[in-house]
């Protein structure tokens, strides 16, 4: 899942971007409003962190811009301020989700998570394909009842391989959901992810269940 983040606080932002990146998440970050309008408005994004106080255009701005322009990504908005005024304005605004500073980084992952979840329209927590079974909420995989231990990264995109089951996905879809723009575009990393993901999923099921339309991407289905 690809997320941005637009805080302004260097130390804040840092913070919760190791956090993110450390679960998995392509993110790209932003420091101005400015900045995280342009990364959202040229950005298929599947949740957006989007702090209120930034400088050259606020928060709400940002997100009222971007609704009026029908971007659909769900938003998550921090803040300080924590009166029912303020967040009753966030929610008006097209807001989706609301977090007052300080907050713990659990229930910020959390609330991404749920947001990510929301956006393929899919509030459960298990998401299940013949023998393969992946909780969300624990972050655990089982393909035929047998434990898959995989990396972050191969999480989240078996997890969105799962979301979109039965449908051709292509490299490009992948790339940009997955990887952040440090990614080189050049690269076989999808190819490689794609390769690391199917040994470990073989390795507890005879059947292969991720395969190549060639030409078009990868679509992952239980026979």
């Amino acid at each position: 899942m690809r997320l941005l983040l637009a805080e302004d606080s260097r130390r804040l932002r840092e913070s919760v971007a190791r956090a993110l990146r450390r679960s998995g998440y392509a993110l790209d970050t932003a420091e101005d409003g400015d900045e995280a309008l342009w990364l959202a408005e040229t950005h298929d994004y599947d949740a957006i962190v989007l702090d209120i106080m930034l400088p050259k255009l606020d928060g709400l701005s940002v997100l009222r811009r971007l609704r009026h322009a029908k971007r659909v990504s769900h938003v998550l908005l921090l803040t300080a301020r924590d009166s029912v005024e303020d967040r009753v304005q966030g929610l008006q605004a097209g807001a989706d989700d609301y977090l007052v500073k300080p907050f713990a980084l659990e229930e910020l992952l959390a609330r991404v998570q749920a947001l990510c979840r929301r956006a393929y329209g899919d509030k459960q927590t298990e998401l299940c394909i013949g023998d393969l079974r992946l909780d969300t909420a624990a972050r655990r995989v089982t393909r035929a009842g047998v434990p898959v231990e995989l990396t972050p990264r191969e999480y989240q995109l078996l997890e969105y391989l799962m979301r979109r089951g039965g449908e051709v996905v292509s490299r490009s879809q992948i790339e940009e959901h997955i990887y952040d723009d440090l990614a080189n575009p050049m690269s076989n990393v999808v190819d490689s992810a794609i390769c690391a993901l199917r040994r470990k999923l073989h390795s507890t099921g005879p059947q292969a269940i991720i395969r190549t339309r060639r030409g078009h991407g990868y679509v992952l289905e239980a026979r």
